[in-house]
């Protein structure tokens, strides 16, 4: 057979621009028969979201009329239903009739969310909830996600051309397909622990990139950033700094098995219990438990005697006494000074008149040499 690929196409020209979603209109159905089947979905809504539904949901029927897709709202089940009608035309329309309850119910505002009937823009939904299992470290992955101020989500957002809604263990994404492509990577990364600026920093160099004419069919892997993983010293287990602190040595590698621990019967027969009669058995249980009451009882009883001692009472010191008592020391130390230096001067001339004694004694002894 002939191939056919070949043949020339008049119909396809250089002017035509094969990427745009066109509108669908009713004249594209060219049956002009309503559908088949009935096509609905529900979805359940959070408690919280109750009220802002209630008031919103005159605007999303307006809206949902144009395309000819009737919606009902049931506040006793807690659920949103969407589904076609006999004039409904575009068989895509019920799609996003589905995307925009179901952005509605995960705290999307309805301004927003009223965006997905467009047929440019797509939307998706993750759920971030089940990759981290410790709650702490997962709250701290979204909160990455977020940023300070949520500077991190307007950069996404701005390079992107995407809306961005960050609520508890799902993540809201809405924009054109090429954008959803590159978030879905962005969010996935930051819950296993890769920081979002890494690929902010890569997609305004991409950005960049794209502005240039001559770059458009050459690789762009040398412009962009290579990070390296580092090995950061982690904290180390609690194990191991106990058994530092007590000064273990580490354990020897032997091929044989460790010793086998006692039975509770082998212990028994040790200590003589196993042989012992059911009465003497229930008296010694009796015994131990008498014992540890007793025990709980000094506990307890030291327990309340604190509650009985008596607090330490301030004294009030009365300012006439402490003046009184302040004189009364200083007279005291004075006449203790007094006395001190009464007693000194005293000591001193009486050292004064027993060296004059001896220097008289001994003139005198020189006077009877001399005259022998």
């Amino acid at each position: 057979m002939v191939s056919t690929h070949n043949r020339d196409k008049p119909w396809d020209t250089e002017d035509i621009d094969k990427w745009t979603v066109e509108e669908f209109k009713p004249e594209h159905n060219a049956s002009g028969e309503p559908f088949t089947e009935e096509s609905s979905f529900m979805t359940l809504f959070p408690k919280y979201r109750e009220n802002y539904l209630k008031e919103v949901w005159g605007d999303v029927t307006k809206a949902l009329n144009k395309h000819h897709i009737a919606c009902t709202l049931d506040l006793v089940e807690g659920s949103m239903t969407v589904k076609t009608t006999r004039k409904t035309f575009d068989p895509a329309a019920i799609l996003n009739a589905r995307d925009l309850i179901k952005l509605l119910a995960r705290s999307v505002p309805l301004p927003q969310a009223v965006k997905i009937l467009q047929d440019d823009v797509a939307c998706e939904i993750f759920k971030i909830g089940n990759y981290v299992s410790n709650k702490e470290r997962f709250v701290k992955r979204r909160q990455r996600l977020i940023g300070p101020q949520g500077n991190t989500l307007k950069a996404l957002e701005l390079l992107t051309q995407c809306y961005i809604l960050v609520q508890g263990n799902t993540v809201a994404v809405m924009g054109p397909h090429k954008g959803l492509k590159v978030l879905e990577r962005v969010i996935e990364d930051c819950m296993k622990n890769i920081h979002p600026i890494y690929h902010i920093k890569e997609l305004m160099i991409k950005k960049e990139l794209e502005k240039n004419p001559e770059l458009k069919e050459e690789d762009w892997s040398r412009f962009l950033p290579n990070f390296k993983k580092r090995n950061v010293a982690r904290k180390k287990p609690k194990q191991t700094l106990d058994e530092q602190k007590r000064g273990k040595e580490k354990r020897v590698y032997t091929p044989f098995p460790p010793e086998q621990t006692p039975r509770k019967v082998d212990l028994q027969i040790e200590s003589g219990e196993y042989f012992l009669g059911k009465k003497e058995k229930k008296l010694k249980e009796i015994q131990e438990k008498k014992e540890k009451q007793d025990e709980m009882k000094e506990v307890k009883q030291k327990q309340k005697e604190k509650d009985y001692e008596a607090p330490e009472e301030t004294v009030r010191e009365n300012k006439l006494l402490k003046k009184e008592k302040k004189e009364k020391k200083e007279k005291k130390e004075k006449k203790e000074k007094k006395e001190k230096k009464e007693k000194k001067d005293k000591s001193e001339k009486k050292e004064k008149s027993k060296k004059r004694s001896s220097e008289d004694d001994e003139e005198k002894h020189k006077k009877k040499h001399k005259k022998d």
